[in-house]
């Protein structure tokens, strides 16, 4: 994970080299808890997902305190979880491992814990995308988890570049009542920048 990814202007966040985005789903409550510029913690807002071959970004509809935006690399993602409770919205629930600098000691850092709701719409087309895709990257890169003690947060989160997304995409079922955005192509974003979350080189490709 990584609190406040680069963001263009527009929202969209700033690709890495090879990185497909899959699909954009607004209207969406997200939670998630250990964020260090939260007073208590736990984030609890609204926003977009951006869903690419690499990773799941969360951005908020509106800046809470410092928090802007939220960065899961889909190899550190675990325990994901598809929910329908009677008397509240669907919703997704998961854990993911922090982004450990190379100089940083790993036991500094704990899993987080997130949950997407889905209050405005239907899920139809966002959750079999987000579940066959997370189950392909690790396949594809031969990294399979079901708990924390599993877990590799050394690994590099840009191998899941690799993962054949194209397939999955093409047969995608839509749903009329779900209002995610695939992209069929990719999205041309502003080539301004966020510049309060911009902390990278001077131009529009991303690193871990």
């Amino acid at each position: 994970m990584a609190e406040n990814p680069q963001l263009f202007g527009n929202g969209m966040p700033v690709p890495f080299y090879g990185e497909i985005f899959v699909l954009a789903r607004g209207g969406v409550e997200f939670q998630v808890d250990k964020i260090p510029s939260a007073s208590s913690g736990l984030v609890k807002t609204k926003g977009t997902i951006y869903l690419s071959n690499i990773r799941m970004v969360f951005v908020a509809s509106r800046p809470l305190g410092n928090f802007v935006a939220f960065d899961m690399p889909l190899l550190y993602v675990h325990g994901e979880k598809f929910n329908q409770p009677i008397f509240h919205c669907n919703n997704i629930s998961g854990f993911v491992e922090p982004v450990v600098p190379e100089n940083q000691n790993m036991a500094l850092y704990s899993t987080h814990t997130f949950k997407i709701l889905f209050k405005e719409g239907g899920c139809g087309t966002f959750v079999p995308l987000f579940l066959n895709l997370t189950v392909s990257v690790r396949r594809y890169n031969q990294f399979e988890t079901q708990s924390a003690v599993n877990v590799a947060p050394r690994m590099d989160p840009l191998q899941a570049v690799q993962t054949p997304v194209d397939e999955m995409m093409r047969h995608a079922y839509v749903d009329p009542n779900d209002p995610t955005k695939i992209f069929l192509q990719q999205p041309a974003p502003e080539s301004q920048l966020r510049r309060r979350n911009y902390h990278g080189p001077a131009d529009n490709t991303n690193t871990y």
